[in-house]
């Protein structure tokens, strides 16, 4: 009899919702961690356009066997209004990457992509307090990374969004936040800045483009990418050309992943 030993009836079932959805890696990554918890558990990708999302996602949250779904690119802001309850970080950003069931039935959002940003580094050991950041995008990763980032109290957070509204109101939550942060809005430029980040889909998949104007970086300067497909975007390539530190999307996703099961798993 041929079978697999990782997958049966009792197997508790998670997705990963976006459109596109081939860039993403929660699924190895997720299934790897249940099963070394261990936890009957899989979690599936899943296409939904975004067209569809609203009439569709209800219906696959009715499944009985399904205990929760994260959500990435373009859906963190829209799945906001699935959860009934907020997590400490989803109600300061106003998005979420994760839904659980809770045992009344209930469902509860938090974000995670900004932990996982700020442990990525922590890993790496460069410490962002004290250091001048550029982010680019401040969509919902984007958010969540800003908040996280505040948190480490920099000298310095850059900002840049092409909602401009979205970006005034980041900078005067990281106000809140780190009083002592300098906080500033306008184009992205690598100058002045020890840690530049992009949380913006551009250069994901078969994208060629660079989220800001530069041809070159000092070789100080510490880049991130948020993106996870390719595992060396455009940016991340320029950067190790100049030979910089990069710091990857798949860093960042390996940093939250523990937390993400933590919560998925938590009563």
């Amino acid at each position: 009899m041929h079978q697999v030993d990782f997958i049966n009836g009792k197997t508790r079932v998670f997705g990963i919702v976006g459109d596109p959805i081939e860039q993403v890696r929660s699924p190895e990554m997720m299934t790897w961690e249940f099963h070394q918890r261990p936890y009957n558990a899989v979690m599936i990708p899943i296409h939904i356009a975004q067209s569809d999302f609203d009439h569709v996602i209800p219906d696959i949250m009715q499944i009985r066997n399904l205990d929760g779904l994260i959500f990435t690119i373009p859906f963190k802001v829209k799945a906001l209004g699935l959860a009934k309850t907020l997590g400490q970080q989803a109600s300061l950003v106003g998005a979420i990457n994760a839904i659980k069931r809770q045992s009344n039935g209930d469902w509860c959002g938090e974000i995670f992509d900004g932990l996982g940003c700020v442990e990525a580094f922590k890993r790496r050991g460069i410490a962002l307090t004290n250091k001048r950041i550029q982010l680019i995008g401040l969509g919902g990763a984007g958010s969540a990374i800003c908040v996280a980032v505040a948190h480490e109290h920099p000298s310095l957070m850059r900002l840049f969004d092409l909602n401009e509204r979205r970006a005034e109101q980041m900078m005067q939550l990281v106000k809140q936040i780190s009083p002592q942060t300098v906080v500033e809005m306008g184009p992205p430029r690598c100058d002045g800045i020890d840690v530049l980040m992009n949380a913006s889909p551009v250069g994901m998949l078969s994208d060629a483009r660079l989220p800001l104007a530069v041809d070159a970086f000092k070789k100080d300067l510490v880049v991130f990418d948020a993106i996870v497909m390719p595992e060396i975007t455009p940016l991340l390539k320029l950067a190790q050309d100049c030979g910089c530190e990069g710091v990857k999307g798949r860093e960042m996703m390996l940093g939250q992943i523990s937390k993400l099961v933590d919560y998925f798993l938590a009563p």
